[in-house]
């Protein structure tokens, strides 16, 4: 009996042991099943959607330390266009791998829940052998199996089949007993946490925390690449800044030797002084203007979760492009845009969702207190009495009853003060969603805002880079014919490299605007291919007149601003 016992023992050993690897793909795959469910009922498809890294497939202790030092310190150098940064970001950044892992913790806190409504088996068996004092030996086993069950209706069945063998041992002589026994029970609430709406609570807000949490991770993804897509153009637009500190930086050495040159016979020496300190002041522009830049690039790295040993170089071609197409429209009234936002913006559909929440642990927390009333019924067949063959059962020695146990709500503070708490809890969500409706109107309006400055800055730092671009060639004419000083062509090269920069900023505060009322709109979709220049229509409405030029009749006086 003892050997059958150890190999029993034995066996459960290396089950458990081979099947740790298959509970972990098992888990994987319900999880992974319950997202892409959850996404296809959402948004009619689905993702490819995992949480492994290039570490996951690896033992825990076969990753040293000394690894992921190494592996910081790297030294490399690589292109990468804006395609690559958003593929590089999403593959290695510690954020968006973070967020993923809680989208896949939820799915696996719904699979808790729904595993508590599954039949639940379980089994054990334990052999012990034991010696008296006065010589006597006895050796049992005693085996149990059976499965439990709640139900939506708050009722839990449970059926267990029991059997004890013992053998006693005396002297020479010995004697054996065995006796087994069948049973199911049935638990049945009828008042309190009876209904599948109170007893699946539970289950039902972990449901709904899966949802919240696909959504959110969604809002995430096109946040992150906004983010991601903003960067890559604003170290454009400093590379840009760069190139013209510089280009400004060997023009005023050109203006500082035609200076030098002409106070000879034609200038006074102070303006060849001036040229020399205009020109130290363009080196000193130049040096902050690319630490700037590298500055960016390594925070940029970060971002991607690049080692900062990596150098990395961004494509000038991505801010041509966005030059070529200019400033892509996007035609919405604040009523409609606040519309839009209300019907597709994920962040703003979890409020709302969690407002009707709060209403039905209301009617959760009223059912706690009525009063206990519990309906309970058990049936059982043992083993034919005097024999040593457990398997036998004669079926009308069976032992059956029924009854109902009323639980009298003699104290309820505890569950009162849940149900008072739940209206709290119900008013403070509907403040919260009548909070985030003003927020997500006030995104919209200023968004619309931000993006008609952006566009009325565009056009007039155009115009005043031309500008300066005739001023520069106008004071070295004057110059060279002696008619102007070299402070007037200092100021014009100065004044140049100011129009110039914010030509490229006002671009690119135009595009990043334009992404982010997208954003805000919640009609931005980041899995379409270059997403950041594709023209995308939202307006249910004829597209609207074009924007004005800058000049008169662009801007509103102040009376009638003032009398809006």
């Amino acid at each position: 009996m003892l050997s059958l016992c150890a190999g029993a023992l034995l066996a459960a050993l290396v089950f458990g042991g081979c099947a740790s690897a298959q509970h972990r793909q098992k888990a994987d795959k319900e999880a992974y099943g319950i997202i892409q469910g959850k996404q296809k009922k959402l948004f009619g498809r689905t993702n490819e959607f995992r949480i492994e890294t290039r570490y996951s497939a690896r033992d825990p202790k076969s990753i040293p330390s000394v690894e992921i030092v190494q592996e910081r310190i790297m030294a490399d150098r690589r292109r990468i266009t804006l395609p690559d940064a958003l593929q590089i970001a999403i593959t290695n950044s510690r954020t968006y791998q973070f967020n993923k892992e809680k989208l896949y913790l939820e799915a696996l806190a719904l699979r808790k829940e729904q595993n508590k409504f599954e039949p639940i088996f379980s089994g054990s068996s334990k052999g012990a052998a034991e010696r008296q004092s006065d010589g006597d030996r006895t050796r049992s086993l005693n085996s149990q199996f059976g499965f439990s069950q709640l139900l939506k209706t708050g009722a839990k069945i449970s059926a267990t089949l029991f059997n004890d063998i013992l053998r006693y041992y005396t002297g020479g002589a010995g004697s054996s007993t065995a006796t087994s026994e069948m049973s199911v029970t049935l638990l049945q609430p009828l008042l309190r946490g009876a209904g599948a709406e109170v007893v699946a609570e539970n289950l039902t807000q972990a449901d709904r925390d899966v949802i919240y949490e696909v959504r959110t991770f969604t809002h995430f993804q096109n946040s992150f690449a906004v983010d991601i897509v903003g960067n890559y153009y604003r170290i454009l637009q400093q590379k840009d800044a760069v190139k013209n500190a510089y280009t400004n930086y060997s023009n005023l050495v050109l203006s500082r030797q035609r200076a030098e040159a002409l106070s000879f016979d034609r200038l006074p020496a102070f303006q060849a002084d001036q040229a020399r300190q205009d020109e130290l002041r363009a080196k000193i522009t130049y040096i902050l203007a690319v630490e700037r830049y590298q500055s960016l690039i390594d925070q940029f790295k970060i971002t991607l979760g690049l080692p900062l040993g990596v150098e990395i170089s961004l494509d000038d071609g991505a801010l041509t492009e966005l030059q070529n197409a200019g400033l892509i429209p996007l035609p919405v009234t604040e009523k409609e845009g606040y519309e839009i936002a209300v019907e597709g913006r994920l962040d703003l559909l979890n409020e709302i969702d969690r407002f009707e929440d709060s209403k039905r642990k209301i009617k959760v927390a009223a059912s706690q207190l009525k009063a206990g009333l519990d309906f309970s019924a058990s049936a059982s067949l043992p083993s034919a009495p005097g024999t040593t063959d457990y398997s036998r059962f004669n079926l009308r020695d069976y032992q059956a009853g029924a009854g109902l146990e009323l639980k009298l709500p003699l104290n309820r503070v505890n569950e009162r003060t849940d149900y008072r708490a739940s209206f709290i809890t119900f008013e403070r969500q509907l403040r919260t969603l009548s909070l985030s409706l003003d927020n997500v109107h006030n995104d919209v309006r200023l968004g619309l805002r931000t993006l008609q400055q952006a566009r009325q800055n565009y056009s007039i730092q155009q115009a005043a880079a031309q500008l300066a671009d005739r001023r520069v060639e106008s004071a070295t004419l004057l110059l060279q014919a002696g008619r102007a000083q070299i402070r007037d062509l200092l100021e014009a090269q100065n004044a140049q490299l100011t129009a110039r920069n914010a030509v490229t900023a006002a671009l690119v505060d135009y595009q990043n605007a334009r992404l982010g009322l997208l954003l805000d709109l919640g009609r931005l979709d980041t899995g379409t291919e270059r997403f950041w220049v594709r023209p995308i229509a939202v307006s249910r409405q004829p597209a609207a007149p074009p924007e004005p030029k800058p000049g008169e009749g662009d801007l509103i006086p102040p009376d009638k601003l003032f009398a809006q």
